[in-house]
């Protein structure tokens, strides 16, 4: 008999932000497919009779590439395993989670999925920045901060320089000069606050507060570890008015 796949959302790091479906999942799983942004506390909730395997990636070092995760996926299943694709966020937003469903639907397999938090909503969480606030933003826009294969960033610049609405980056560190010069081009103020959360709601959290036009200077000052988050906007200012580029420390460590 063919087995399941369990398409699961780990959240952003805290383990006490999983949904219960979640962790449901988690523990009824023969074997844990996992990526490398998954923390360590999570990964330690899954069964004990579960079978791991690794198949994270960094950025340009793919360990495995995409094709052979949906092979992985694929033959785990039609050995009649019940396998936990557990990926760090939400696996339907930037979580390429959507092209391994549909390829295995498409062999017969059946998929079922867990909503996990994204790292926008835990960033917000942790920090106390709203996503949207009224008289500041009422919108927000979510965009990938690199392409596949180093292809040109040609994102909607006009379109995400608005000053009413939030602008949050996910996996933007290297580009992110070119990000702010973009949003520049079209008119959103050099003066507009960003904070940059890396790491959010684990241990490890690191924040810095700059604004667009000093930003790309400050992150690379600041050295800021994967995986890192940018919140673009008129929320940020309400960010308990900390004075520009302040680090903080995480509030568990």
């Amino acid at each position: 008999m063919s087995g399941k796949v369990f398409l699961i959302g780990a959240g952003p790091g805290d383990p006490e932000l999983m949904t219960l479906r979640a962790l449901r999942m988690l523990q009824e799983a023969d074997v844990v497919v996992y990526d490398r942004l998954v923390s360590d506390d999570i990964l330690a909730l899954h069964a004990e009779k579960a079978r791991l395997i690794p198949v994270g990636k960094a950025p340009k070092c793919h360990t495995v590439p995409q094709d052979r995760i949906n092979e992985i996926l694929l033959e785990e299943a039609h050995a009649g395993h019940t396998v936990a694709r557990l990926k760090g966020g939400d696996p339907m937003i930037f979580g390429r989670g959507s092209e391994e469903a549909a390829y295995l639907v498409a062999h017969g397999v059946t998929v079922e999925y867990a909503p996990g938090i994204t790292a926008a909503q835990g960033a917000s969480c942790s920090t106390g920045v709203p996503l949207t606030h009224r008289g500041l933003a009422t919108s927000v826009q979510y965009v990938t901060g690199h392409r596949q294969e180093d292809k040109v960033l040609d994102l909607d610049w006009k379109r995400l320089a608005d000053p009413d609405s939030t602008l949050v980056v996910y996996m933007g560190v290297a580009n992110i000069g070119q990000i702010a010069m973009g949003l520049m081009t079209e008119n959103l103020p050099g003066s507009t606050p960003v904070l940059a959360v890396s790491k959010a709601t684990t241990r490890s959290e690191r924040r810095i507060v700059s604004r667009l036009d000093r930003l790309a200077t400050d992150v690379r000052s600041a050295a800021l570890e994967a995986p890192t988050l940018f919140i673009i906007g008129q929320v940020v200012s309400l960010y308990a008015e900390r004075s520009v580029v302040e680090l903080m420390e995480h509030a568990h460590g």
